[in-house]
């Protein structure tokens, strides 16, 4: 009788948690959408309306860059989040263990610091 109780609260928990994640992932993917239209638009029209002088070009420019830097981010972040989710499913452990989320914390650290070497990178380049 203990045992279906344990699994129902855990049904109870996805029931709750479930909607929040679904609505709060749309609801980010609204809001950058909206942001990439917006940003482009207002550049579009600093160009027709030739507010586009070389100090605003700049500005433009570096922000075409920091767009190239974070999807490099998020697409490094990713891999290495899965690549440590597969590792995780590979590995024997027990329920109580907190060896997963050691696995993953470690996983995303090496996707944080793959982007931060290249990035620092791509910027000297850059700079040289």
């Amino acid at each position: 009788m203990g045992r279906y109780n344990e699994k129902r609260k855990d049904m109870n928990i996805y029931e709750v948690l479930m909607p929040i994640a679904v609505l709060g992932s749309m609801s980010v993917g609204a809001v950058l959408f909206t942001k990439t239209l917006t940003d482009y638009f207002l550049r579009k029209k600093m160009v027709e309306k030739g507010y586009v002088n070389p100090e605003n070009d700049v500005l433009l420019k570096k922000h075409s860059n920091a767009n190239k830097l974070s999807s490099l981010k998020w697409g490094l972040l990713i891999l290495s989040a899965g690549i440590g989710l597969v590792i995780i499913d590979g590995v024997s452990f027990k329920d109580e263990s907190t060896l997963p989320f050691g696995i993953f914390a470690i996983s995303v650290s090496i996707g944080f610091l793959v982007y931060f070497v290249l990035a620092r990178r791509m910027s000297d380049e850059e700079n040289n």
